[in-house]
């Protein structure tokens, strides 16, 4: 279906249509009629699909049409990093518009705080926001909720994972009873079914596209590997790759990230880190740089996990397997967007070899496991026993180093590198 097909507004069509759009994805296509007719709904779709799109567009699409001057949506994620990704989206769909937006998010300055202030005050339309920081500015009594119409909780399998249950609840408080409400994540765990009947006014429209499968675009294999040969593969793989200009290397904790950089450290291409160590203009500068291509290879830790939509990242390298099996579809997902392809490879030691079998049962494929280069020697034997409990060992296992990430439009054209803008960015609202 086109977009033109689904009665948005003729400004935001004509956003779409300078972006270089013309057909909505499956998710956008059953999602934005429901929206539009007011119901609210459950969104579950894996990462790349265009979940991002499908809840900004119609939303935007009623707000240009009834535009009110105060906060009509608020759109709560988990992460800083997808807080500005939706608002730079939101910024080249609502070019046309007069609509506003603004992110609030952890780490910023003083200067920061003074401008979210006045947006909660007096009304941006659109707040794309962390629970935790707007949850400060909510105990200073200032904020104006009363004219909420829509609220919107993107990666709220990841919220609830990362604790946020009760800050959530703790918000909605706020929030007026009479409201469209509408839920996004790229899995279905029972939590996310139990926050559903708790903040749903109604009864939900549910769609559920790939769920806990990476996309099709994906050429997935592992290595099972010694922990003592995972750099000297990881060098080879990049060494015998010279046409990949993008390598997107994940580990489970910050620590490893760091050991893992310094270890590739090259004078022939640049590799850099990212975590949750790194203040936000340190994390700006680092994925401006790999956005650009002037990094080949960056290492992170599951911050950038969840959406971050970075085009044409052609390897994705898990070092270690991810704590959850969902974890790993959103690492998979950083690859292969947009109908792309990618590669995805993980390498596996004997501890993490049960774990990897859970993840294959979840997305219901069998991993081919490759050869390890002659000239490692042999690595350790696949097992899918799970293997002794340490002394001491609590837990999912697996390391959670590093916040997690969220949601996407599908091949948005606009989310390159640059600062991202606080405030409103629209030129005709100056």
């Amino acid at each position: 279906m086109k977009f033109n097909e689904l009665n948005l507004n003729p400004d935001i069509l004509e956003a779409i249509s300078h972006m270089g759009f013309e057909k909505a994805t499956e998710v956008q296509e059953k999602a934005i009629p429901e929206i539009l007719k007011g119901n609210d709904l459950i969104g579950c779709a894996q990462t790349g699909t265009g979940k991002t799109a499908a809840f900004i567009l119609p939303t935007l699409d009623q707000i240009a049409r009834e535009h009110q001057k105060e906060t009509s949506v608020l759109i709560i994620v988990p992460t800083r990093e997808l807080a500005v990704q939706i608002d730079q989206q939101i910024q080249g769909f609502a070019y046309f518009t007069p609509v506003s937006s603004l992110p609030v998010y952890g780490g910023g300055d003083g200067k920061d705080w003074v401008q979210e202030k006045k947006a909660l005050s007096t009304g941006a339309d659109i707040i794309v926001a962390t629970p935790g920081k707007l949850i400060s500015h909510l105990a200073n009594g200032y904020v104006k909720f009363d004219k909420l119409k829509h609220l919107i909780l993107d990666e709220a399998d990841r919220m609830l994972d990362m604790g946020f249950s009760d800050d959530i609840s703790k918000i909605i408080g706020y929030l007026p009873k009479e409201r469209q409400t509408l839920m996004f994540s790229a899995t279905m765990p029972p939590e996310i079914r139990t926050l559903a009947k708790k903040i749903l006014t109604s009864k939900p429209f549910e769609i559920n596209i790939g769920l806990s499968k990476p996309a099709a675009g994906v050429l997935q294999a592992a290595y099972l590997v010694y922990d003592a040969q995972k750099i000297k593969l990881v060098k080879s793989l990049i060494d015998n790759k010279p046409d990949l200009k993008s390598i997107l290397i994940f580990s489970s904790t910050k620590l490893k990230v760091s050991e893992i950089t310094r270890a590739l450290k090259n004078k022939v291409y640049n590799v850099d880190a990212i975590s949750s160590d790194f203040d936000q203009n340190k994390r700006e500068d680092v994925l401006r740089e790999f956005k650009s291509k002037r990094t080949r290879v960056l290492v992170a830790t599951d911050v950038l996990s969840r959406g971050i939509d970075i085009k044409e990242i052609e390897l994705v390298i898990n070092f270690d397997v991810p704590g959850d099996a969902e974890d790993y579809v959103h690492r998979v997902g950083r690859t292969a967007r947009a109908d792309a392809t990618g590669m995805a490879l993980t390498l596996i030691n004997e501890e993490d070899m049960y774990k990897f079998h859970k993840i294959e049962q979840l997305i219901e494929t069998v991993i081919k496991k490759l050869p390890l280069p002659t000239q490692l020697g042999e690595g350790p034997a696949w097992s899918t026993r799970k293997p002794p409990q340490r002394f001491g060992q609590k837990g999912r296992g697996g390391g959670r180093g590093g916040s997690r990430r969220t949601g996407s439009f599908k091949g948005n054209k606009r989310s390159g590198g640059g600062k991202p803008f606080r405030g409103n960015k629209n030129p005709r609202n100056k």
